[in-house]
């Protein structure tokens, strides 16, 4: 089983820079978090569309390593599409992965983005992110 932990631990080592961590990870769904910068708002306080499509395409990311049961850094989008709802004014953006179908080769999610409340997405994305043929190793070389 996939932990919070393990998949903001990695984050922390392969991406330090990424500023979005794990809240919650299952075998069908996961939460992410982030909190803006002033880099990431637009005129009038609104946060960026291109940082909730971020937002989306990590969720689904960390949802796919719950639904393996291992982190598997090398899961890739496919493709994946966004319908922005409402601007997204707030100080923490979230993210909700749910699985609607593990495959062989694939993983197919939708993925509702929020600010204050979950019950009024700024977004709802879906997607498909492409499996590796084979695991790929974790472990530390030498």
């Amino acid at each position: 089983m996939v932990t919070a932990d393990a998949l903001n631990s990695m984050i922390a080592s392969l991406w330090p820079t990424a500023g979005v961590r794990c809240v919650a990870v299952s075998e069908t769904d996961a939460v992410a978090s982030m909190t803006p910068t002033a880099q990431d708002l637009r005129p009038g306080g609104f946060i960026s569309g291109p940082m909730q499509f971020a937002m989306a395409d990590t969720a689904f990311w960390f949802l796919v390593s719950g639904a393996l049961g291992r982190v598997e850094p090398m899961a890739l989008t496919s493709e994946l599409s966004i319908r922005y709802l409402r601007p997204a004014v707030g100080e923490t953006l979230y993210g909700r992965a749910t699985l609607d179908r593990l495959g062989r080769t694939s993983v197919v999610a939708t993925v509702r983005v929020w600010t204050t409340d979950e019950a009024r997405p700024t977004a709802v994305a879906q997607g498909t992110y492409t499996l590796p043929a084979t695991p790929t190793d974790l472990s530390p070389v030498g």
